[in-house]
C-alpha cells in the first residue's frame, strides 16, 4: 500500500504564528523607534541655544524629529 505525506508546511510566515510573530516583531520595532525618537527630542532639550546653532539646529526643530 502506497502513503502519501499531505502535511503543509507554510512558507515565509503564511501560518497563524507567522502572522503573529510578524505583528509582535512590528509593535517591538515600533515601541523601539518611537523610545529612540523620544530620547533624542529629550537630550536636544537640554541643550542650549548656541549648542543647538552649532549643530544647525534652532528649538522649533526639536518637536518635528
Amino acid at each position: 500500500m502506497a502513503a502519501f505525506e499531505t502535511t503543509y508546511i507554510p512558507v515565509n510566515g503564511a501560518s497563524f504564528g507567522g502572522r503573529l510573530s510578524t505583528a509582535v516583531r512590528n509593535i517591538v520595532a515600533s515601541v523601539t523607534a518611537w523610545n529612540d525618537t523620544r530620547m533624542t527630542r529629550n537630550a536636544l532639550a537640554k541643550l542650549s541655544d548656541r549648542e543647538l546653532d552649532d549643530i544647525g539646529l534652532c528649538r522649533s526643530d526639536i518637536s518635528s524629529l
